[in-house]
């Protein structure tokens, strides 16, 4: 099994803080928000090489940092992918990066996690890689706990075993709190989808584009979360994850 880290965005409503440091690379707590991301993806126990995907701009800042981290835990090898993009302007969004790290580094080979480099967990992943290990195709969730709050996230609905039915992109009037979050798992033999997915002409952007397309061709079961979860967008969001992840140091 690989995992694929998402870090080519501006995160522009983050200036000035981003305007020279990619946003993944920010500290949460006394370390990279990146750095939390592979910690509790190190416990998966097949788990054999991660690849981050990142832009032109910040491309070296990354390759600094895996060298860093590589000396403190070696556990598996680190990959650096730049997707030659300089800015807003000609980003490829995540979509576009995703098969652009499949295309290059012939992923389809194996079992994929993907995962955003923003998206900060309390917990190891060992548990949500087991359980997606039994699916062709697995979302994570989490519940948010506020209808107003969901809005800014995708609704998942499911049926009895927990395969999606309804994905709704920020609803205006969502069902339920329950939020598909930017963490995926797509065995082998669905990676190759991503590429029919950008060459019928779709948007890019959001992967979770990729999984409104996905479940209505392919079942796709969900994950609920426990623990703490932040997907962090904005100073606020920052400020308050710093506070929380300080107590799980």
């Amino acid at each position: 099994m690989n995992a694929l880290i998402l870090a080519a965005g501006y995160a522009t409503r983050l200036y000035p803080l981003t305007l020279t440091k990619a946003k993944p690379l920010l500290e949460v707590a006394g370390k990279p928000m990146i750095d939390w991301v592979l910690d509790n993806l190190a416990p998966i126990p097949d788990l054999e090489r991660v690849y981050v995907v990142t832009n032109n701009k910040f491309v070296k800042d990354f390759q600094n940092w895996a060298e860093v981290y590589r000396r403190k835990k070696p556990k598996f090898a680190i990959e650096i992918i730049d997707d030659g993009s300089t800015d807003d302007s000609d980003k490829l969004g995540a979509i576009g990066d995703i098969v652009l790290a499949i295309t290059r580094h012939e992923l389809a080979k194996n079992d994929l996690i993907v995962v955003a480099g923003d998206n900060l967990f309390s917990e190891p992943l060992a548990d949500f890689a087991r359980s997606a290990k039994a699916s062709e195709a697995t979302l994570a969730t989490y519940d948010v706990g506020d209808l107003e709050a969901i809005k800014k996230y995708s609704s998942i609905t499911t049926d009895s075993e927990g395969v999606i039915t309804r994905f709704e992109e920020k609803p205006p009037e969502p069902k339920n709190a329950v939020a598909g979050i930017a963490l995926y798992y797509f065995s082998r033999e669905l990676v190759p989808l991503f590429t029919t997915y950008i060459a019928a002409g779709n948007n890019p952007d959001q992967p979770g584009r990729f999984i409104q397309w996905l479940y209505q061709r392919k079942p796709v079961k969900t994950y609920q979360i426990k623990g703490t979860w932040f997907d962090i967008g904005s100073k606020e969001t920052l400020e308050e994850a710093n506070q929380i992840f300080a107590q799980f140091r």
